[in-house]
């Protein structure tokens, strides 16, 4: 499925003349200008599965994020935005083949890690709660209740409720049960599967990251799945040579300047991996 069909950045020529009306003002950074451009990535024509490849600096997450905003898509995790972030959209251009849709959203590594953190900073408040109604079960149980008032009756549900119970059913009763309890890898994993649903232009940025190489490949099938039977179309950015070699991915090296389209066997990082794996062949 194909949602947004092509976009453009901004050329050199246009920066410049941009940023040179403003060089004597104070400002000593001009992000996300002279990012993309220094490696003549202007433009970006989208398959179902499009990939950027790069090294850290590259300009990626940068590229990502515009995209992201432009769209007008969904996300959670703040960014790196700077006077200037909203001047450069405007430079931007896309062609839209069908509408985007509303669910569509942007996926950051800060996303995954705040969801790993917050089910873990869950399950200790809950832990917290619980030691808490375990010193209070025994307070109540064995407290000298008298009811004196009506203002006492709720002290009173309580008194005779520890009294009815054994300690871990007071507990389990007023308590939630923990989160189930996983690898960060399988949150990271379960993540990914809550976030992307049917017909929708996802963009993921290194979702290799916490995730095994097994997770990874499962990442994959599941990538490949949505995109082949459930309507969605991804913008990823990867280092990962399994991410790299999903079938039919549109690959942009942006190690090369000009930014070109390669195949994933002809990527510097790919190659590294081989060439370490074909000299230790013999371990095998």
């Amino acid at each position: 499925m194909i949602y947004l069909n092509s976009f453009r950045f901004p050329s050199e020529t246009m920066e410049i003349n941009f940023t040179t009306d403003i060089r004597r003002t104070c400002y000593d950074s001009f992000y996300p200008f002279n990012i993309l451009s220094r490696y003549e990535f202007e433009r970006i024509d989208l398959a179902p599965i499009t990939i950027l490849y790069g090294g850290n600096g590259s300009g990626k997450t940068t590229a990502l994020n515009i995209i992201a905003e432009k769209t007008g898509i969904k996300r959670d995790s703040i960014f790196n935005k700077t006077n200037f972030y909203n001047d450069y959209l405007e430079m931007c251009f896309m062609e839209i083949e069908r509408d985007i849709p509303e669910n569509s959203r942007i996926i950051t590594s800060d996303d995954v890690f705040d969801y790993m953190l917050n089910i873990r900073n869950l399950n200790e408040g809950i832990d917290l709660k619980r030691d808490e109604l375990l010193d209070e079960y025994m307070d109540t149980k064995y407290s000298k209740f008298m009811l004196k008032s009506l203002d006492d009756y709720e002290q009173l549900k309580k008194v005779n409720s520890a009294r009815r119970k054994t300690q871990s059913r007071f507990v389990r009763d007023s308590l939630m049960d923990n989160v189930r309890e996983l690898s960060n890898g399988e949150n990271a994993f379960r993540y990914f599967t809550e976030k992307i649903g049917e017909d929708g232009f996802f963009i993921l940025d290194e979702p290799e990251n916490s995730l095994s190489p097994k997770r990874q490949v499962e990442l994959v099938r599941f990538i490949e799945d949505s995109a082949r039977f459930f309507g969605c179309q991804f913008l990823i950015s990867t280092h990962s040579p399994f991410l790299l070699a999903i079938k039919n991915a549109k690959i942009y090296d942006l190690d090369s300047n000009p930014v070109e389209v390669k195949k994933w066997t002809e990527l510097e990082n790919v190659r590294t991996y081989y060439e370490f794996f074909k000299r230790f062949e013999d371990e095998f």
